[in-house]
């Protein structure tokens, strides 16, 4: 069959992929930014890709006319204003582009949406399953809560609360109760109601069995972690400053925290688990879920991770646009040296960042962390998603790598903190040589004030960081 995936670069969409092509179903993966799109060369020969915007009617005409089966894997954790009308939007025009295709069913993940008062992020969600449920075909809509697995922004946030605070002073919405699920189990969920007619038309909640405030879900985790917890409820915090403190104690964004914060005082439980009879799917639990994970982040097999998205910076570019690194009105630190072993370099460039650190004075780039989150920014705990392999679009600490090619020996980065500019950092090999160049294109008198405040500290940093690199 051929099926269409939207959100191909997302967390789910990037799992869905190969499960898709080991089925033996022909892929067309919707992108907004083909640059993003980096999929395993096994998977190219069964894989179409086509550069679309939900928000431009135009270009969904690039949509094939035989697809069988759509995906609908959209959705935003935007803080901006009038995202609900944007989402609103988007489900509308993919509605009216598929329906002069000849496809039979349309499946779209949705949060679990069953209180009468949502929180915006959630009622949109909702809108937008009432928008695509208008269409003429068969529609579908699987409605998850907490999804668990490695690289899940769930999953993460609960395991950076657990694992950085031995004593929690928490906010109230922590009694909130919910019903989590493990990533595995949705992919699940996602193949087995293709072209299934008993899910035509109808809409399903997904879960395990357990149903778990988040407290009992913090400590869970810690009790699979050989961990001792305590927790302290209050009710004093504010949904702004509950906000703060996930900021703060989390890698998330402050904006996605916000919406987090909204969406968690809402109960996310499913209604029934008739799908899982009808599919033949029986969730494991939320502590089997955790296990998984950790097995998967201790082999190094994590496949997607929500820090690559763009919400994870509150930062939206076009990577495509960012290659090309300016020259003019820009500051420059650039430095080379020889190297002794090409292998040997590479192997260090593409594993800077993350656990190993930067390689020379981490302590100053911890501080720069630090910093960056007290300013909005993102700080240093994202991490990166793997720690043997860079793509294109994944995030590396507070950077997005908008090139990545080892043949050719060159790593590009943009920076993701707070600055009053743009920031640009470059590894290239070039026969016996290393070229590692930092550029700065400042936003006005500020940005030129920061550029000659830090510059006394790149001498010290990055001619260290050369050193290590070519040692």
């Amino acid at each position: 069959m051929k099926v269409l995936l939207t959100g191909a670069t997302g967390y789910i969409g990037k799992r869905l992929l190969p499960v898709l092509i080991e089925q033996g179903h022909h892929v067309v993966c919707c992108v907004r930014d083909r640059s993003r799109f980096n999929p395993n060369k096994s998977l190219l020969n069964n894989i179409s890709v086509i550069e679309v915007d939900l928000l431009d009617q135009d270009s969904l005409s690039k949509i094939p006319q035989d697809i069988d089966v759509a995906y609908y894997l959209v959705h935003s954790m935007s803080s901006a204003k009038n995202y609900k009308s944007l989402e609103q939007k988007s489900a509308i025009n993919f509605r009216e582009s598929l329906e002069e295709t000849s496809v039979s069913q349309v499946i779209y993940l949705s949060g679990i949406v069953n209180e009468s008062s949502l929180s915006d992020h959630l009622s949109s969600r909702k809108a937008v399953e009432l928008e695509l449920e208008k269409g003429k075909y068969h529609f579908t809509c699987l409605r998850a809560g907490i999804i668990i697995g490695s690289g899940s922004a769930s999953f993460e946030i609960i395991r950076d609360i657990v694992e950085k605070l031995p004593v929690m002073i928490a906010p109230k919405w922590l009694l909130t109760k919910c019903q989590p699920i493990g990533v595995s189990d949705v992919i699940s969920f996602l193949t087995k109601s293709m072209l299934n007619e008993k899910t035509f038309d109808k809409n399903f909640d997904i879960g395990c069995d357990d149903v778990l405030t988040y407290k009992e879900m913090l400590l869970e985790f810690a009790d699979v972690r050989k961990l001792k917890r305590k927790i302290w409820i209050v009710p004093v915090m504010t949904p702004k400053l509950s906000s703060y403190w996930l900021y703060f104690v989390t890698s998330t964004s402050y904006n996605l925290a916000t919406s987090l914060v909204h969406s968690m005082k809402i109960e996310v439980v499913c209604r029934n688990n008739e799908l899982n009879d009808i599919l033949d799917i029986h969730p494991i639990a939320y502590r089997e879920s955790i296990k998984l994970a950790f097995k998967k982040i201790k082999s190094n097999e994590i496949i997607s991770s929500w820090k690559d998205a763009h919400e994870s910076s509150g930062i939206k570019i076009n990577i495509s646009e960012y290659i090309a690194v300016p020259v003019h009105g820009c500051f420059k630190d650039q430095r080379s040296k020889l190297i002794f072993s090409r292998e040997e370099c590479i192997d260090k460039i593409w594993g800077i960042g993350g656990n190993n650190g930067w390689y020379y004075a981490n302590w100053l780039w911890k501080v720069r962390g630090i910093m960056d989150k007290l300013a909005g920014g993102v700080g240093l705990r994202r991490g990166r998603t793997n720690q043997n392999s860079i793509s294109i679009g994944d995030s590396l600490d507070f950077w997005r790598v908008i090139y990545s090619n080892k043949d050719e020996g060159r790593l590009l980065l943009f920076a993701e903190m707070k600055l009053p500019g743009e920031a640009w950092l470059e590894f290239k090999i070039d026969g016996d040589k290393l070229t590692q160049t930092a550029t700065f294109r400042p936003l006005g008198l500020m940005g030129r004030l920061y550029w000659y405040s830090v510059y006394p500290f790149h001498g010290f940093i990055f001619n260290g960081m050369i050193n290590k690199l070519t040692k």
